[in-house]
């Protein structure tokens, strides 16, 4: 089975093209290309698969081997090996995925005739409780109190086609997050997991953002993560409708169009090697 490494902003994936190949076990195929001693080493796994409905389909597989339903780094890879790759040559793509079908802008490395980075139109925030899914009452859930580990944090939730947590700190690099995101990440409050984003405002434009993924841990990068950060320090009056967010991995821009109240998420994508199985 040929395999592709690609990573958006450290945020890695091994990605098989399902036009040209089967995959018969995704789930237990994740666990082991994702080990990073045993396997091949990737946050997860992503199919690049046909669709009636879309260029192409995203199926992306946690680290774990639990399905999710969107990732806003591993979509811009994918967006850059169908172009690259000869399956859509076209400049604007659409991608099937779990959270619904999502509109692909490429930015071409005129040189190289390549994919250099995409804007994603991650679509619109979901506020709704019971939709991200959340149990708390408000709608929206923002500035909310929760308990963790006996400690009262504040937290804004927002979907993204996942389910995300966003907490304000003062200062995310001395966070013990191997300890604090798993008891985030399995909190009664949240039915299906939650992904957890822990962010200092740093002024109007720009944030750093540490995140702990559900089933996948900390990771380098997490791009439903950005979105979901900057609509909630929005909701919560900290920065204007763009915003830069520096990430373990790298830099995202993430802007929320108001007009449309579309999310605009716009980074890199790179094909880190290829290789047989």
């Amino acid at each position: 089975m040929k395999f592709t490494k690609m990573q958006g902003i450290g945020n890695d994936y091994v990605y098989i093209n399902c036009f040209e190949e089967q995959v018969e076990n995704p789930e237990e195929l994740s666990k082991f290309v994702s080990d990073r001693h045993f396997g091949i080493g990737s946050d997860g796994l992503i199919l690049i698969k046909p669709s009636k409905v879309a260029d192409c389909e995203m199926a992306m597989y946690n680290a774990d081997g639990s399905r999710s339903e969107m990732c806003g780094n591993g979509i811009r890879c994918v967006g850059k090996y169908v172009y690259d790759n000869g399956i859509a040559r076209k400049k604007t793509i659409t991608v099937e995925t779990l959270a619904g079908i999502k509109t692909l802008e490429f930015q071409i490395d005129e040189a190289t005739d390549t994919v250099k980075s995409v804007t994603v139109n991650m679509g619109e925030p979901i506020l709704a409780p019971e939709q991200i899914p959340v149990l708390y009452g408000e709608n929206p859930v923002k500035d909310v109190p929760i308990v963790v580990d006996g400690k009262e944090y504040r937290i804004t939730c927002v979907s993204m086609g996942n389910p995300h947590a966003v907490t304000f700190v003062e200062d995310v690099d001395s966070l013990n997050l191997e300890e604090l995101g798993p008891k985030f990440e399995n909190h009664e409050k949240f039915p299906r997991r939650v992904n957890t984003e822990f962010i200092k405002i740093a002024d109007r434009t720009h944030m750093k953002m540490r995140v702990w993924e559900r089933g996948s841990g900390e990771t380098l990068a997490c791009g439903t993560g950005a979105c979901a950060s900057v609509v909630a320090a929005i909701l919560n009056g900290y920065v204007d409708r763009r915003a830069e967010i520096e990430l373990l991995g790298g830099t995202l821009s993430v802007f929320w169009n108001p007009q449309d109240n579309c999310v605009y998420m716009t980074g890199p994508a790179t094909t880190v090697f290829t290789g047989e199985l």
